[in-house]
């Protein structure tokens, strides 16, 4: 029967809440026991009537009777008591902690350390990367470039505790290391790491003259220009040094923020060595820009040579290890295109070279250059600008020590081809090294700027040192 009204009803569910007590004793004896309240929801097919009172006896005997069922289920779970309940997970932690002991005793007590971290950047070129090892030796060490496969060599050291790339990396460049080991007993350790090296627009390096390994005049500054303005000049400059094994003393000059300059008060002691040392690694030279570089240099100051041009006399007196060597007739520039006064360095040395007016401001009406000669003999340059001391094969032989007719350069009499051993400006290119001094005198010009080429010679000293960051 599904009530008074005959009309069927669907059984939509039974909710069972279980309350412990303590509640009234029961006749069980029990006042701790667990109250259940049963709900039964039900509702008529045809009209959606939600109700849980319209039920037989019967029916709800039979609803509670399922309700019971699940309070049984309920009280199996419950009334097991803490014994019954833990025993399995017992089992299971005893399970685990034999695992966990033995996997303890099969793992390596070697410990590697990779440097950089996975997901480093900007990342240095130079000393960035190295693989370490404590309580084992490294077996093998792979670095490759995540973006084609290509190897980097590196040396694992003799006592296998350390690994090093070679050479220094690429910058912007992504790489991973793998590395492995072994602990006394043979077991095996792992590690890898991923970075990125340091990009170009965030780093710099400095280019430097002279070279290593060369033999240079007395004259020759240590010169450096930076791929970057360098807002931070202190801490830059201090990570340089220039040493001279005469002794002297050497401090640097900052000529913008890209040109630092050092040398002595007086010219490098003939016979000495001049080291650099650029130790820029990870030094900020600007917000965000760092340097790259480490670097040591040496080189060797040759004899010393010092040649002054009187562009009066239109003479040239070269004196070697101070003693005169060679008195050479010359012709400076003339009164409209002077010569610079002041010393000057000579900074590159051609054979033979081309030289146009339209490049250094002599040009025509129609804008071409007022000379174009393509076969300059002899050429040394003295400055930046377009100073010169160089062959000249189309002027009269009268000309030389006699009158000045350049356009601001400083001619010796010289053949085309630059082959006549016999001529003046053979002898004084082949007797010449960079490096060396060439001092003008007696010209109607202003002298040249310190800057403009390695003629930092013409500041005095305390302007020189006013220069210094540090």
């Amino acid at each position: 029967m599904w009530g008074t009204d005959q009309r069927p009803w669907q059984f939509l569910n039974v909710r069972v809440r279980l309350d412990r007590g303590p509640w009234p004793a029961t006749q069980a004896g029990r006042g701790n026991a667990y109250r259940t309240t049963l709900e039964i929801c039900v509702k008529r097919a045809e009209t959606g009537t939600v109700t849980d009172t319209k039920l037989s006896r019967k029916r709800r005997a039979g609803l509670a009777a399922l309700a019971l069922l699940a309070v049984g289920a309920i009280t199996l779970t419950a009334c097991g008591g803490d014994k019954a309940g833990t025993a399995g997970s017992d089992n299971n932690a005893k399970s685990q902690a034999s695992v966990d002991e033995q996997a303890a005793k099969d793992a390596s007590d070697a410990r590697i350390s990779i440097t950089p971290k996975t997901g480093a950047e900007n990342v240095s070129i130079n000393t960035g990367a190295k693989v370490q090892v404590a309580e084992g030796e490294l077996t093998s060490v792979s670095m490759t470039s995540v973006a084609d496969g290509s190897d980097v060599e590196g040396t694992i050291s003799a006592d296998g505790s350390s690994w090093a790339p070679n050479a220094p990396l690429e910058r912007a460049t992504k790489y991973k290391i793998a590395a492995e080991a072994e602990d006394g007993k043979g077991r095996k350790a792992a590690e890898n790491s991923t970075f990125t090296t340091v990009s170009p627009e965030h780093s710099f390096i400095g280019y430097y003259t002279p070279e290593n390994g060369q033999t240079v005049g007395v004259g020759m500054p240590v010169s450096i220009n930076f791929t970057k303005a360098i807002e931070d000049k202190k801490a830059v400059q201090s990570a340089i040094t220039v040493s001279s094994s005469s002794g002297q003393e050497v401090v640097g000059h900052w000529f913008n923020s890209t040109r630092l300059d050092f040398r002595p008060q007086a010219y490098w002691q003939a016979g000495s060595t001049v080291t650099l040392k650029l130790n820029l690694d990870g030094v900020e030279g600007a917000h965000g820009v760092y340097g790259v570089q480490e670097k040591t240099v040496s080189f060797k100051i040759g004899r010393s040579q010092v040649s002054t041009v009187d562009a009066s006399t239109h003479r040239m007196k070269v004196v070697r290890d101070g003693k005169v060597v060679r008195n050479i007739p010359i012709s400076a520039g003339s009164d409209e295109n002077t010569t610079y006064n002041g010393q000057m360095v000579m900074s590159e040395k051609f054979t033979q070279t081309r030289m146009n007016g339209a490049t250094v401001g002599f040009t025509d009406d129609d804008g071409k250059g007022e000379y174009d000669i393509k076969d300059v003999p002899h050429a040394i340059r003295l400055t930046t600008s377009g100073t010169f001391i160089h062959g000249n094969y189309w002027g009269a032989d009268s000309v030389f020590g006699n009158v000045n007719t350049s356009h601001g350069c400083v001619g010796l009499n010289d053949t085309k081809g630059a082959k006549d051993t016999s001529t003046d400006a053979y002898w004084f290119y082949n007797n010449s090294i960079v490096g060396d001094v060439v001092i003008v005198k007696n010209s109607k010009d202003k002298t040249v700027d310190p800057a403009n080429g390695l003629n930092g010679w013409n500041m005095s000293w305390s302007a020189w040192k006013a220069g210094s960051a540090v």
